[in-house]
């Protein structure tokens, strides 16, 4: 037979093959059913939360109107309070800088204490597990509602919020990264009689340095973001002038801030990424 008969007259298939090629199906009957259900609970859950929180549809239609009126108001960009703008932008990376760097000095022994590794026994375990869980639990807004109560308005009041919502995040990363660690180097050090805190030191440390870096690295540059509404709630930062501004329906300083907020988030993404290619 040739080669073009070949290609007009194939082998036919099995029996048994040809069965499995028709009827092949990637979920079963019944996944199927179970995935139907599932979309139907998800559209079921969407459509009651819709419906419960007493959206004005009058108002969501008419958005796009009222958005293009609000930037019409903000053109162009007023600069003309942009020394107290760049002055209070500075204050706004201070305050992210200072809470990174004392959560991530806190957040070391916490991390100790949430790794099962080496942590001491299972009630120190659980003390540094609810301290990463009641850290992050709680958004840095409300955290800064907290502080301002108590330290009064001002620059410390957001570098203690950033600092209280940063230690669950960093402790959560660098405690996973202790459990993960190469054990062979722990076991050589507790073999020669090594106490507990040189096993930590030289054995532990070492291995977690690049995830503490990277962790620290990355916490700074979201702290950077989130300073910059701290100001909203009174906590110090950009966020003071820009609610001020918003008040009093000064839209082109608005603009000139939101626009101030944009170059400094882009400046801190572009020393993050400088500083992970030094650094790791």
């Amino acid at each position: 037979m040739s080669l073009q008969d070949t290609l007009r007259d194939p082998a036919p298939a099995t029996p048994g093959m040809a069965h499995l090629r028709d009827d092949w199906s990637r979920f079963s009957p019944r996944q199927k059913m179970q995935r139907w259900v599932v979309m139907l609970l998800c559209a079921l859950a969407i459509a009651w939360s819709i419906s419960s929180i007493e959206v004005i549809w009058a108002w969501v239609w008419d958005a796009p109107q009222q958005m293009g009126d609000l930037f019409g108001r903000m053109y162009p960009p007023d600069a003309s309070n942009l020394a107290a703008i760049l002055r209070v932008l500075l204050d706004t990376v201070n305050i992210a800088t200072v809470a990174t760097a004392i959560a991530v000095v806190v957040s070391l022994p916490v991390a100790l204490l949430a790794a099962q590794n080496t942590t001491p026994n299972r009630a120190t375990l659980w003390l540094g597990r609810f301290i990463l869980v009641s850290s992050r639990s709680i958004n840095t807004i409300i955290w800064a509602l907290l502080f301002v109560a108590i330290f009064g308005p001002g620059a410390v009041a957001g570098i203690v919020a950033i600092m209280f919502r940063s230690i669950g995040f960093v402790g959560k990363l660098l405690g996973e990264a202790i459990e993960e660690i190469d054990k062979r180097p722990v076991e050589a050090l507790e073999a020669t009689g090594a106490t507990r805190f040189k096993v930590i030191l030289y054995a532990i440390v070492p291995q977690v340095m690049p995830t503490f870096w990277a962790v620290a690295i990355l916490r700074w540059d979201i702290n950077l973001r989130e300073s910059t509404v701290l100001g909203l709630v009174g906590a110090g930062g950009i966020g003071i002038i820009l609610q001020g501004a918003i008040d009093t329906f000064r839209w082109p300083e608005v603009a000139t801030i939101l626009l101030a907020i944009v170059a400094l988030v882009i400046l801190g993404e572009i020393v993050s990424a400088w500083l992970r290619r030094r650094i790791l």
